[in-house]
């Protein structure tokens, strides 16, 4: 909502003043001489998107900044599930709705991270220091000027790095940071931002973690009867992490236009602490990483009606992972990856309210792997989009079609000699539609709803691991159904008192995943794996958010952020398995059919206090749903103050955040038991010149 308030004031003659002579001097004296009334013109904001985002930004966003990775806010988002292998260093990986994590798009500045490898992309490699916001959506984004590839996701998230903005008068800006706490953790970080000219501004970031990894966990195990199997007290180890992040990027802005370009390199080395099983509390297995990219862009407006957006990258990325444990089988293996990528889109304004817009695509990829007879892939994709956006009173609508060509290149070798060479070729088209209306303009009511068909190409993992993957797989195939509606109020003043803000939205959304990707044993080894089109998934759900902000005094401001989530998501993959045990209609891995966040921020002066509550309702670890795969449901409380000061020209913030208040012990995945009670201290330091 916003306010104008005007009013107009003067003066009334005094008795005996003489009155003007003429008639114009009449007219004039009058006006004068005439008090209006306040009148204050309300109007509500108008909204950009036909649906609109979930957003992480700003104080919730620093709030968050304790727990140090992107991971661990996007946990805070409705319809969200984050796997968490535990620990620093653990995997972080993110699966929405029940789509499964190889169907979300998580994009970096606009440019879409990948992994052709595995489809995994691991969140806990981003830090909040660097990002200025994070947007969730269901669907795809409501911008129909994007790359063609956007329109392909089943869900995106979109990290934002921060943007340099400078005080008048000033030219750079640096931010140092310093975190430690439990699990012997060490992580600096510094930012610096210069302004290089009126309109082009230099960023550089590096930060360093370093943490030994080790907590103590309580383990209990009980039989399916109910008796207890063993009750111990253990220290998790080798989940030892050395990280170093550097990031760097210019912004530049243009008289019709805007462009940037970044680089980006992340080298770590880790241990995997690996699965408490058979009374094993230790493994040894390790992993390197070091991934790098460089991309850019480039926005312009070439007229009121025509505008382009090119966009290019290249990535490398580069994994070892060893398992020295010769008693099961020992690994030793090293991968490869490249990416080329390149995309031009334009948008056209037809008339006012109404656009067109056209993307191509054009993605490489390779895969090399030190693996006896590895199969060397190689991946072309071209991608062409067409989409229109039409607005006209209340009404905002989207449609778009994507059409996908992916051309796979391998080789097949026996004792190291190619035996042939093959080509596969696939052509897919995917279309989505997004309509919303407000019906009410005195209101800020909105009701949405959207279809889309997408999919996802089996991985290079999945294809052609040597003795798992299988060449013949088909594309996973998914069709979501969403309707939904959100309401916002906010007070017309900012200096208004009590409650400020109100935003309240909801969702309900039916989606389909047929021809799943899974892997199944083959005949007695259980070191043998094949991956099969065997899947079929069918998900019902509801998603719900209520946010309010209250300002009780001048000096004391409160927020509330709620979220909640149900799932019923059903394995329909085999109708025949309906023994006891059986998977069939059963709830998939790992989704509870209940869950649900808050969020609290409270700021008085200097001082801030930010509470945050996970809970994830009770799961199963298989499709199977009987009480041996059974997983107790968790939650935890996580809760920071900071005190901010300014000195010697600079903002100094102190944080001290304690998550896991209760610590409770807990599993997010089976076998990878989480840390309890732990501890960070971070100090902060902004400075400007």
């Amino acid at each position: 909502m916003v306010a104008l308030t005007v009013v107009a004031r003067g003066t009334t003659p005094a008795a005996g003043t003489p009155l003007p002579a003429s008639a114009s001097e009449v007219r004039q004296s009058e006006l004068d001489s005439v008090m209006l009334d306040e009148v204050v013109v309300r109007a509500f904001r108008p909204y950009a998107e036909v649906i609109p985002s979930q957003r992480l930004e700003g104080k919730q966003l620093e709030a968050l900044g304790s727990t140090g990775s992107v991971a661990d806010a996007i946990r805070y988002f409705s319809g969200v599930q984050l796997k968490d292998y535990g620990g620093v260093g653990g995997v972080k990986t993110v699966d929405m709705r029940s789509m499964g994590s190889n169907h979300m798009g998580v994009f970096y500045d606009g440019l879409e991270l990948g992994n052709a490898q595995n489809g995994q992309i691991d969140l806990g490699k981003f830090s909040l220091d660097n990002i200025e916001a994070i947007d969730l959506y269901n669907g795809q984004k409501s911008d129909i000027l994007q790359p063609a590839r956007d329109f392909g996701t089943s869900g995106s998230i979109y990290i934002r790095t921060r943007l340099p903005r400078f005080a008048p008068g000033k030219k750079y800006n640096m931010i140092v940071t310093a975190r430690t706490g439990s699990f012997g953790l060490f992580n600096p970080s510094v930012r610096y931002e210069r302004k290089l000219s009126s309109r082009v501004n230099l960023s550089a970031s590096a930060e360093w973690t370093s943490a030994t990894g080790k907590y103590h966990f309580r383990y209990r195990k009980r039989f399916s009867d109910g008796t207890l199997a063993w009750d111990t007290v253990a220290c998790r180890r080798n989940g030892d992490l050395h990280a170093l992040r550097i990031e760097a990027a210019l912004q530049g802005t243009e008289p019709a236009g805007r462009w940037s370009a970044q680089a980006y390199y992340y080298d770590s080395e880790r241990g995997i602490p690996g699965a408490i099983i058979n009374n094993v509390w230790r493994n040894a297995q390790r992993q390197w990483d070091r991934n790098f990219f460089v991309q850019g862009s480039h926005q312009h407006r070439y007229s009121e009606r025509l505008t382009t957006l090119a966009s290019a990258k290249y990535a490398r990325d580069y994994l070892h992972y060893i398992n020295p444990d010769t008693t099961l089988l020992y690994v030793n293996n090293r991968f490869y990856q490249d990416e080329l990528y390149a995309s031009l889109a334009t948008k056209y304004s037809i008339m006012s309210g109404w656009d067109a817009s056209a993307a191509v695509d054009y993605k490489w990829n390779r895969l090399d792997a030190t693996l006896p007879d590895f199969a060397r892939p190689t991946r072309h994709t071209a991608l062409v989009a067409i989409a229109t956006a039409r607005t006209w009173r209340g009404f905002k609508g989207q449609a778009s079609l994507l059409y996908t060509h992916v051309a796979d290149r391998h080789q097949t070798l026996s004792s190291g000699t190619v035996v042939s060479r093959s080509v596969k070729r696939m052509d897919r088209f995917t279309p989505a539609v997004i309509v919303s209306y407000r019906p009410m303009v005195e209101h800020d009511l909105s009701l949405r709803a959207f279809f889309k068909r997408a999919f996802r190409m089996p991985t290079f993992n999945d294809l052609y691991y040597t003795d798992i993957g299988n060449s013949n797989l088909r594309p996973e195939m998914a069709t979501q159904y969403n309707a939904g509606a959100q309401y916002q109020w906010y007070a017309a003043s900012r200096t208004a008192r009590g409650l400020t803000a109100v935003r309240l939205s909801a969702d309900i959304y039916h989606n389909r995943v047929i021809d799943k990707i899974i892997a199944v044993p083959t005949g007695s080894s259980q070191y043998r794996w094949m991956m099969m089109n065997l899947g079929k998934v069918h998900i019902n759900g509801v998603d719900a958010t209520a946010h309010m902000a209250f300002t009780p005094t001048t000096d004391l401001t409160l927020d509330m952020t709620l979220c909640y989530t149900y799932q019923r998501a059903m394995d329909l993959s085999d109708p025949n398995d309906t023994r006891d045990g059986g998977t069939w209609r059963g709830q998939i891995a790992y989704v509870p059919r209940h869950s649900g966040t808050v969020l609290g921020h409270a700021a008085w002066r200097m001082l801030e206090l930010n509470y945050s509550f996970v809970y994830v309702g009770e799961r199963y670890h298989t499709s199977s749903n009987i009480p041996a795969n059974y997983e107790q449901p968790w939650y935890t409380h996580d809760l920071s103050l900071t005190a901010s000061h300014t000195l010697w020209n600079a903002t100094w913030r102190v944080t001290l955040a304690v998550n896991n208040l209760l610590g409770q012990n807990y599993d997010v995945i089976h076998n990878y038991p989480m840390p309890g009670r732990n501890f960070k201290v971070t100090l902060r330091c902004e400075f400007s010149h």
